[in-house]
């Protein structure tokens, strides 16, 4: 009880009270019972035609009322102004001549021709009945949540449980209803009806499976925001199908209006973190002000939702571009929101981003873009990456981040000169380069994900040759309990044991290590060549820990030096263990001495370690050779949420008095070998 409340103490201090008042109001909400009280569950869907008690909602997506739902007049405005026609109504159908329909965001994810079997691959592979999770390989759809269902608070509460299923993840993901994205993108280069019928089936399986406010679906507004935006895209996408019914239009309205209710309630939660949540719910309020026109809470809804997106993303994004997540997957889905937020526009009543807006997101594309390795469109794994795709409109694999980074580019920046990455993260952008370089110097304003200041990730030929471990589970058995945001599995160094950071729990970090640039030189190319940077996660322990990153003119040799500097001089006498660790890939290996060589497809890359007491290498939790001691989640990387796949990690070990230092040679073979 003491340490807790000394944890209290501490985040109190350090994430400020605003952010723990918030929470702490949430907490009020939920052990109060206010929000089951506010938002009881109705028997269906038609109970939300009497919105807080106000009169009945006839027309709950601007279209008249329907009086005979499968025999009624054709619902010519459903969402605000968006007429849906009968399908092929006064024109020809698809390959007779005239297109076929259009998705509203198709000018933000243009296809290739090319793009379009795989794609309609994909489509046809969800309508048979599998999604790829996480962007991970097929599974069954699954849109019935296990066990009974009870009010959502009590899942928060801890008063009901998701049978058989511990990671809520599991749940969460199909119900976000990103494979509707792939379905209507489908139906919009093809017009083939299997598309269309295939959502509205699986739509009314939810819909009847999760009945407003009832189960784990509704638990999270996020996850109520992301749907609701789905449905709206959905709406829009299938207007011309022969099944989009005037009641499936109707129950398609109703539902809209059911997540829009669920959003405010718990608002106060996003705004307590203060990052993607805040943007998915404002985001999500907003687009349901715009095409719920005629419902009576629509105009508070729309207010509300752009009021917070638009500062969410001004105080989120940093003025070098930087997301306040500190991960690469959380700030392709900041950029995504935003893309669906412009998209917007073209909506009666949508609004421009204001200019200090336009601003931030410029810069966050321009950052992200600097990250995409040009030959993969793959980018470091850095921070959290618990698979979010939320928009998936192209064939492109999840790890591909080009489409996105490409729309935001076209969005929002016009100048095409060379992108540099600055604050969070120092990197080495030039795509003429074959060694690209990204080390980790954060000055954190915002809570951390990760334990990694100092990191290096390392690309050469389009491989990534240092990784980042990833995240792989949120919520799992120990000892992978979100195990991948230690300091251990990091390319950095470890002192005596601890984490850079105080953990506080499975997402928080208190104590933050604060990174700084030392020296930079760059060459007669512009071209970042040599810099130094430090940082103090080990200040409790007298140890500075700095690091040292040297690039051969050439391109083929890469010099890392880490040293642990006393932190006065009356600490020089005292004795340290470093641990250097190196995540590698699970390439063909040989260990002589103190070198590995790796096979990699483009030639052999080494690696020589100078200055350790003892060096070690393991490969999924098990030692290959060396002493040891390995952990169970030493030589894994997930590429996605719920994937880990075996991995080589070097581990090098010195215990001497500060100065200590250990020095990592990297060898490529030359460029043209």
């Amino acid at each position: 009880m003491l340490k807790r409340f000394r944890i209290g103490l501490k985040a109190l201090r350090q994430l400020g009270l605003a952010q723990v008042g918030l929470y702490a109001l949430y907490q009020l909400g939920l052990r109060t019972g206010h929000y089951r009280r506010s938002l009881p569950s109705p028997l269906s869907l038609s109970a939300l035609r009497r919105p807080l008690g106000g009169p009945t909602l006839r027309r709950p997506l601007g279209g008249p009322t329907l009086r005979r739902p499968l025999g009624g007049p054709t619902l010519r405005r459903p969402l605000g102004g968006l007429t849906l026609r009968r399908p092929y109504e006064g024109r020809e159908r698809p390959g007779e001549g005239i297109p076929s329909p259009s998705s509203f965001l198709d000018h933000l994810y243009p296809l290739a021709q090319a793009d379009h079997a795989p794609l309609l691959a994909q489509a046809d592979e969800i309508c048979a009945g599998r999604v790829r999770l996480f962007g991970g390989s097929p599974v069954a759809l699954e849109l019935e949540p296990p066990g009974p269902l009870a009010h959502w608070t009590e899942y928060e509460l801890g008063r009901a449980r998701t049978d058989g299923q511990a990671d809520i993840k599991f749940i969460w993901e199909p119900a976000r209803f990103s494979w509707a994205f792939t379905l209507g993108h489908a139906y919009a280069i093809s017009g083939k009806e299997d598309y269309a019928q295939s959502f509205w089936r699986y739509t009314e399986t939810f819909l009847q499976a999760n009945p407003p406010y009832q189960g784990p679906n509704w638990t999270s507004g996020q996850e109520v925001a992301l749907r609701l935006m789905a449905f709206i895209y959905a709406n829009r996408t299938f207007s011309s199908s022969s099944h989009s019914t005037p009641q499936r239009i109707q129950l398609l309205s109703e539902a809209i209006a059911a997540h829009a209710r669920r959003i405010p309630l718990t608002l106060v939660y996003a705004r307590s973190q203060n990052n993607n949540h805040l943007l998915s719910e404002a985001a999500g309020l907003y687009s349901a002000g715009l095409v719920l026109a005629d419902h009576p809470l629509a105009p508070g809804w729309r207010s509300q939702g752009w009021s917070w997106f638009n500062r969410a993303l001004q105080s989120q994004i940093a003025a070098d571009g930087t997301y306040v997540q500190h991960s690469a997957n959380y700030h392709r889905l900041m950029l995504q929101l935003a893309l669906w937020g412009a998209a917007l526009n073209e909506l009666p009543g949508g609004l421009p981003f204001p200019p200090a807006t336009i601003q931030r997101l410029s810069a966050a594309a321009r950052w992200l873009s600097a990250l995409v390795d040009p030959e993969t469109g793959q980018v470091p794994n850095l921070g959290a990456n618990d698979g979010a795709y939320i928009m998936p409109l192209t064939p492109a694999p999840f790890s591909d981040f080009r489409p996105v980074a490409g729309a935001a580019m076209k969005q929002w920046t016009v100048d095409s000169g060379q992108l540099a990455v600055s604050g969070q993260q120092s990197a080495i952008p030039n795509p003429k380069s074959q060694i690209r370089c990204f080390l980790r110097t954060a000055r954190f304003t915002s809570r951390p994900s990760h334990a990694d200041q100092l990191h290096l990730d390392l690309w050469w030929h389009g491989l990534n040759v240092a990784l980042d471990a990833g995240t792989y589970l949120y919520n799992a058995p120990p000892p992978w309990e979100n195990a991948l945001a230690s300091t251990a599995v990091h390319n950095t160094v470890m002192v005596d044991g601890q984490e850079q950071m105080a953990r506080a729990g499975r997402f928080l970090w208190l104590d933050w290590a604060q990174a700084q640039m030392v020296t930079r030189e760059n060459d007669s190319r512009g071209q970042i060549r040599h810099w130094v940077a430090r940082h103090d996660g080990y200040r409790r322990l007298r140890v500075i820990h700095q690091r040292s990153l040297d690039i051969a003119a050439g391109d083929d040799r890469v010099m890392v030096v880490d040293e642990l500097l006393p932190a006065s001089p009356a600490d020089t006498d005292r004795v340290h263990t470093a641990r250097l660790h190196w995540l590698l890939p699970d390439w063909p290996w040989t260990l002589q001495g103190n070198c590995l060589s790796l096979a990699s497809p483009h030639g052999e890359v080494r690696l020589e370690i100078t200055g350790a007491g003892s060096l070690s290498l393991a490969r999924a939790g098990e030692l290959l050779a060396g002493p040891g001691p390995i952990t169970p989640v030493t030589g894994w990387y997930s590429p996605t949420y719920s994937q880990k796949v075996p991995a080589l990690a070097l581990v090098a070990v010195l215990t001497s008095q500060m100065p200590l230092t250990l020095t990592s040679h990297w060898q490529f073979p030359p460029s043209g070998a």
